[in-house]
């Protein structure tokens, strides 16, 4: 005979104090974008009013690239205009009524002397509070991307299905990494849901986006990736067989980045940590933070934009 029995267990998990998250960026010729919220525990509610508080507000923000600095001026949605509020959904990859909803507040800055240039060093100082964060950032020189194509990876015949792949040649020098996004910019046909919408309205990273030059230092190597759908989309190519590729008809923009080590230890250890969420074999991940006194990240991208058409 086989018995068994059972024990219920309570654990008591320490309540960490909230922390200040960074999620900051800026690219040659662009202004910095930060977004500043509260670290939450695993358990704390995750409904629109407790979204909403997570956002820090008033917090002194200074940027400089070694020569200025600049305080980076607090924009929320409940302060724009209309057509302001559908610029900043389509370059959040939300809907008007949602950027609205959730009261997203972004620190940035209107003074261009302060915007990314190629070089150049970017140093982050955040205080609110008691709480006083530091971050650095170089927007690296950019490496051209050497040739993009898309390529169907079924053997099944008459599939429209694939992947993007390209070209690069790394620079002499060990340490390089990279990110790469994409986005689809031609129309739904009109038979969709969604008949005359751009497709993907911002670019959008896969899992995983990032790699380094450690096995290919100085050499031209092709790389591939499959198509990120966008987080919660209603959309039907998010939802079917079609997720995950591009297809015969697609226009992809492409962006590729070069970024520091820094940004791409965080953006690794990121990624890793998504990728094994859930598993209880997974090893697990610290993510390696470039922030000082918070968590988050503060990143320059220097960035190459090229177009494949899928055909």
């Amino acid at each position: 005979m086989v018995a068994g029995c059972e024990k219920e267990i309570t654990v008591d998990l320490p309540v960490a104090a909230p922390r200040i998250v960074v999620e900051g960026s800026i690219e040659q010729d662009g202004p910095p974008i930060v977004f500043l919220t509260w670290s939450q525990g695993y358990f704390e509610p995750t409904d629109v009013e407790s979204l909403q508080d997570l956002y820090v507000r008033d917090a002194d923000v200074i940027l400089s690239n070694g020569t200025i600095s600049d305080t980076l001026v607090m924009l929320c949605a409940d302060d724009l205009t209309d057509e302001e509020l559908q610029l900043a959904s389509e370059l959040l990859g939300l809907n008007p009524e949602q950027v609205s909803m959730l009261g997203i507040c972004v620190y940035t800055s209107f003074n261009q002397d302060i915007w990314g240039e190629l070089g150049k060093t970017y140093n982050l100082k955040i205080d609110y509070q008691d709480h006083h964060l530091t971050s650095t950032t170089k927007i690296n020189q950019t490496v051209e991307l050497d040739s993009l194509w898309f390529e169907i990876v079924s053997s099944q015949p008459n599939d429209s299905l694939g992947f993007a792949f390209g070209y690069i040649t790394d620079p002499d020098t060990l340490g390089n990494a990279y990110r790469w996004y994409a986005k689809r910019i031609n129309r739904y046909p009109s038979w969709s849901e969604h008949a005359g919408e751009q497709k993907d309205l911002v670019y959008l990273a896969p899992n995983p986006s990032v790699f380094d030059d450690e096995f290919f230092n100085g050499q031209t190597f092709e790389f591939g990736y499959f198509r990120a759908p966008l987080p919660n989309s209603d959309k039907e190519d998010d939802n079917n067989i079609e997720r995950g590729f591009f297809k015969i008809g697609d226009t992809i923009a492409v962006k590729g980045c070069v970024i520091d080590r820094g940004v791409f230890r965080f953006l690794s250890s990121f990624e890793d940590q998504v990728a094994n969420q859930g598993s209880p074999f997974a090893v697990p991940y610290n993510v390696e933070s470039n922030v000082t006194g918070g968590l988050g990240v503060w990143a320059g991208y220097g960035a190459i934009y090229d177009t494949i058409i899928c055909q």
